[in-house]
């Protein structure tokens, strides 16, 4: 069966870590406190606030119990912004914590001051595989908006269009089968026709055990370079898209 859908991760895959490691991580974390002041009496933020609160309560790490000792009796929101801060230190993905940060870069790339790097080779392609009538797809653990600001906002320019579908965390767990399973079935789709590509050995075992072909994203700066038992990648310009093999 040929590949007709490409689904495509982020973060080490189009995109450097280091940027959203070093830059939009940080970026985020400074805004946090501030923008979550300002925007008390968003039903909608108030709604992610009570989230990431019911989280807190829930959360047995030891610094969550230290925050939830030092912010007893605070009724403000100081203390949950805290603590989301602490859950970008520990890479914790939280879906609330997802959408905020996606808030926050919107005003950061709406004013210039976020532009986002794609590897050389990522424009070039995407627009080669959109050109040949390949579904294009993401996903990504960061939140959709965030994701099409990134795309919208990009050394490259806004290549948004080129993308049909976007998924986040809220279709599951990208460790999981069963989230792969879920995104074909929304694309319409035998898992069979699409291809997966990410840094995530986890993440590519998951994707292999639902029925999607798979390759690893092998970019220098990567913190992990092993692929395992799975192809590697480094240049979309030479992946075919009508199969998913590589041009020699």
């Amino acid at each position: 069966m040929s590949i007709t859908h490409l689904l495509l991760d982020i973060e080490g895959t189009t995109c450097p870590v280091s940027f959203v490691a070093k830059v939009l991580f940080p970026y985020a974390r400074n805004a946090l406190p501030g923008f979550i002041a300002a925007h008390a009496a968003d039903p909608e933020i108030q709604n992610l606030v009570e989230q990431a609160e019911q989280a807190w309560m829930n959360d047995d790490h030891p610094q969550a119990i230290a925050l939830r000792s030092q912010s007893s009796g605070d009724e403000s929101t100081t203390g949950v912004a805290t603590y989301l801060q602490s859950l970008i230190d520990r890479d914790v993905k939280l879906t609330a914590l997802k959408d905020l940060q996606g808030r926050i870069w919107r005003s950061g790339y709406a004013n210039g001051e976020l532009v986002a790097p794609l590897y050389a080779d990522v424009a070039e392609s995407v627009k080669r595989w959109h050109k040949a009538g390949l579904v294009l797809a993401v996903y990504s653990s960061g939140s959709v908006p965030a994701q099409k600001l990134l795309y919208g906002h990009s050394t490259s320019g806004d290549l948004q269009a080129l993308f049909s579908h976007w998924f986040d965390t809220r279709v599951g767990s990208k460790q999981e089968e069963k989230s792969y399973r879920s995104i074909a079935g929304q694309m319409r789709v035998s898992p069979a026709e699409c291809l997966f590509i990410s840094d995530s050995l986890g993440e590519l075992e998951a994707a292999d055990s639902a029925g999607m072909s798979v390759l690893f994203s092998d970019r220098e700066g990567n913190p992990g370079r092993d692929s395992g038992r799975f192809e590697r990648i480094n240049d979309y310009r030479r992946l075919h898209p009508a199969n998913g093999s590589q041009q020699s």
